[in-house]
């Protein structure tokens, strides 16, 4: 049996409860990835809505040069000037050809990082990432959508975008499970057929 493949959650403080849990369940659940949660220096982080993760890793390069991906998850704090620096991380995976998502704000992270130079990508709105970034290099290849974008192993969305966003990430990790990924998005999108 091959080995499962290796996921990093990369959780600040303040980071968005509802933006990870569709990928980070279904990765696991349905395509037998194991998912890691990783933080700042390693230390314990408070969600939005109030609850605590301990992490099993901190965001240390050399600590996860075992991932085969791993997904930036938004929080306010990326917005600000104290926010983490996560580029030797998101980089270190993706020059080894693993996936690199960002949702939300977490897509500053890879703005931050370099990773949207020869990418199309998206965020929670041009004019959005443009006044927290004005000058990121790649701007051109934004689009304005409200779904996730991949390209290649660059997966970023917006905010409002979880279940694209797991879509996007797991068909970048599994590109050999086409026929599992239609069926995971014909689920989530019943939801929403149904509904008024």
């Amino acid at each position: 049996m091959p080995q499962s493949k290796k996921i990093g959650f990369v959780f600040i403080n303040r980071f968005a409860d509802w933006e990870y849990g569709l990928l980070a369940a279904s990765a696991v659940e349905w395509f037998g990835a194991e998912a890691i949660s990783l933080t700042p220096e390693g230390q314990p982080v408070t969600s939005t809505s109030g609850f605590q993760l301990t992490p099993q890793r901190s965001i240390d390069s050399t600590e996860n040069a075992d991932l085969d991906a791993v997904a930036v998850i938004g929080s306010d704090v990326w917005a600000s000037d104290g926010a983490p620096d996560v580029s030797g991380l998101v980089n270190a995976v993706a020059a080894r050809g693993g996936v690199v998502g960002g949702i939300c704000a977490g897509t500053l992270a890879l703005a931050r990082a370099g990773l949207f130079k020869d990418k199309a990508h998206t965020s929670n709105g041009q004019d959005w990432i443009l006044k927290h970034l004005p000058t990121y290099v790649g701007a051109e290849h934004y689009n304005d959508v409200p779904h996730a974008v991949a390209d290649g192993a660059i997966v970023s969305a917006p905010g409002s975008a979880p279940g694209t966003f797991a879509k996007e990430f797991i068909g970048a990790l599994y590109p050999d499970k086409q026929s599992e990924l239609t069926e995971m998005r014909a689920l989530f999108a019943r939801e929403y057929g149904a509904s008024s």
